[in-house]
């Protein structure tokens, strides 16, 4: 009798299948939750980073318009006044001011640049687009700055706390100067400077 050999058992493979449409679908919406969280981050960064041509043109003006805030006079009379290289304090008669003390707020006609730092603005503490030309920015000269969508407000404040403790500046021989620059009404630089009393009896 015969007996054929045995041959060693394959086993039989699984049938091999692709993805079920379920789970297609499921892919597909975790991938676009994925993509919409990323893209959302990239508008957001983009909206809020400053664009580096705005930054540098927003500090050109900052820098060129505070240059010609803290060149003023800060004086105890005003510049036409006859005393005012010799007026010992804001007042009138006697050693002081023979006719028109400084206080703030531009006089009337007066033109930029003005001949004093109380000039640019109309009230202390205030932001006041003080650089205005019929409504435009413009320079000291009252040239147009052709550089629109930008804003600037300064704000003038008495400050003291200047100098070293115990020889302090008193208040009311230092201001604090503050542009702020605008593009499109967002705030884009802040420059900060002070201008002192330093010789109230000899203007520059």
């Amino acid at each position: 009798m015969y007996i054929e050999p045995s041959r060693p058992h394959r086993p039989t493979l699984a049938r091999q299948r692709g993805i079920s449409f379920v789970e297609l679908i499921i892919f597909m919406v975790i991938i676009g939750v994925g993509l919409t969280g990323i893209l959302s981050a990239m508008n957001l960064t983009t909206r809020t980073s400053a664009d580096p041509l705005v930054r540098k043109q927003a500090l050109m003006l900052a820098e060129g318009l505070m240059e010609e805030v803290q060149l003023a006079r800060f004086t105890f009379c005003d510049a036409t006044d006859a005393r005012v290289e010799e007026a010992k304090a804001p007042a009138l008669g006697g050693e002081n001011c023979a006719s028109l003390v400084e206080n703030v707020g531009n006089e009337a006609g007066a033109t930029r640049p003005f001949d004093n730092v109380n000039d640019y603005v109309a009230a202390y503490g205030t932001p006041s687009a003080a650089f205005l030309n019929a409504g435009r920015l413009s320079d000291a000269a009252g040239q147009d700055i052709a550089l629109p969508g930008y804003t600037v407000m300064l704000t003038v404040s008495p400050t003291g706390g200047l100098g070293p403790a115990g020889r302090q500046v008193p208040q009311t021989e230092a201001l604090a100067i503050r542009i702020a620059v605008y593009f499109n009404n967002v705030e884009s630089v802040v420059l900060e400077g002070y201008r002192v009393r330093y010789a109230p009896n000899a203007p520059p």
